[in-house]
């Protein structure tokens, strides 16, 4: 399938559309919109870690309610189970049969709220739907519907009764994104136009999720040329090579790279995708899955630090090759 102009100008009209509608509420912070807007037509999920206050949920629930889509929230505890995220099977009298009971797990946006404070197996119950898009429950498979993501958040100052997130859960979270302190004018701004309330509340759909999963399938379509993969390839062989990083980039991750550099170009009208998109996006799609050796960490190196480090010794494709 090719991509025409028609296809393109679409595209990046609906993806301002939500992003536009999200910064009504989430001022200031236009490239972690972006991320998590990009993450779901990249069919990924994202993990939002920051300090308690600065917009993690709100970013969460403003997406959600700009789509006229499915949402559910799951605030995450220690006492939480795992049947309480994906359903249980309960007795029906009537129909003298069991019936399955869909958890909050099955909606097109899932919020995860405060991830890390439920246990490991809680944790894992997630594995499958954010991976596979089903959930199985007593031998019996249910299918999610699309579009589908996952945007959990935690935060990481905070350690006492939380449950660190294993590397393989991690791995399934297409980005981190960090959202950080507002500037002053836009803290400013915040003050005027939320002090008497949140602007949340104002907040309509202004697109469906039949125009989403369309978005996913123009994003699918996008060309990736040879070179590119070969670029990606060595972007992620060059983090499992470096002498300060125990475990680098995964296959997973590559093919996340790749995903999300499709979902950027169509956003920026191309319908091939550049090296500036993979650069774009490396640091998000990458900066969680880094293992940095422990005598690197007594001397500083940073995972911000290996991934600049990465960029500069990879060679950067110099023209595109059409298939």
């Amino acid at each position: 399938m090719s991509l025409s102009q028609t296809d393109l100008g679409w595209y990046g009209d609906q993806y301002r559309t939500v992003a536009e509608n999200i910064e009504r509420v989430i001022q200031g912070k236009r490239p972690s919109i972006d991320l998590v807007v990009t993450s779901l037509i990249a069919e990924g999920h994202v993990l939002i870690e920051d300090v308690p206050g600065v917009g993690k949920t709100l970013l969460a629930k403003s997406l959600a309610r700009s789509i006229d889509c499915t949402f559910q929230r799951v605030q995450f505890t220690p006492d939480l189970l795992p049947a309480d995220v994906t359903g249980v099977s309960v007795w029906d009298r009537e129909a003298n049969s069991f019936r399955f009971r869909a958890g909050p797990v099955f909606a097109n946006v899932v919020l995860g709220d405060e991830i890390n404070r439920a246990s490991p197996k809680t944790q894992a119950a997630l594995l499958e739907a954010m991976e596979e898009r089903q959930v199985t429950v007593d031998a019996q498979t249910h299918v999610l519907d699309a579009p589908f993501i996952v945007i959990a958040t935690q935060n990481p100052i905070e350690h006492e009764g939380t449950y660190p997130l294993p590397e393989a859960q991690l791995d399934r979270f297409m980005m981190r994104v960090a959202m950080g302190y507002p500037e002053r004018s836009k803290e400013l701004e915040m003050l005027q136009t939320h002090g008497a309330g949140s602007g949340f509340d104002d907040l309509k759909p202004v697109v469906h999720a039949e125009d989403i999963v369309r978005m996913i399938s123009i994003a699918r379509t996008v060309h990736v040329a040879d070179v590119l993969r070969g670029y990606l390839i060595d972007l992620a062989e060059a983090t499992r090579n470096h002498p300060d990083v125990l475990l680098g980039a995964s296959p997973r991750a590559t093919l996340y790279l790749q995903r999300a550099a499709r979902a950027t170009a169509a956003r920026e009208a191309r319908d091939y995708v550049s090296p500036d998109d993979v650069k774009s996006i490396l640091s998000p799609v990458l900066n969680h899955r880094l293992v940095i050796r422990p005598e690197a960490q007594m001397r500083g190196v940073t995972v911000s630090e290996v991934l600049d480090d990465v960029v500069a010794s990879v060679p950067v494709p110099g023209t595109r090759t059409n298939s």
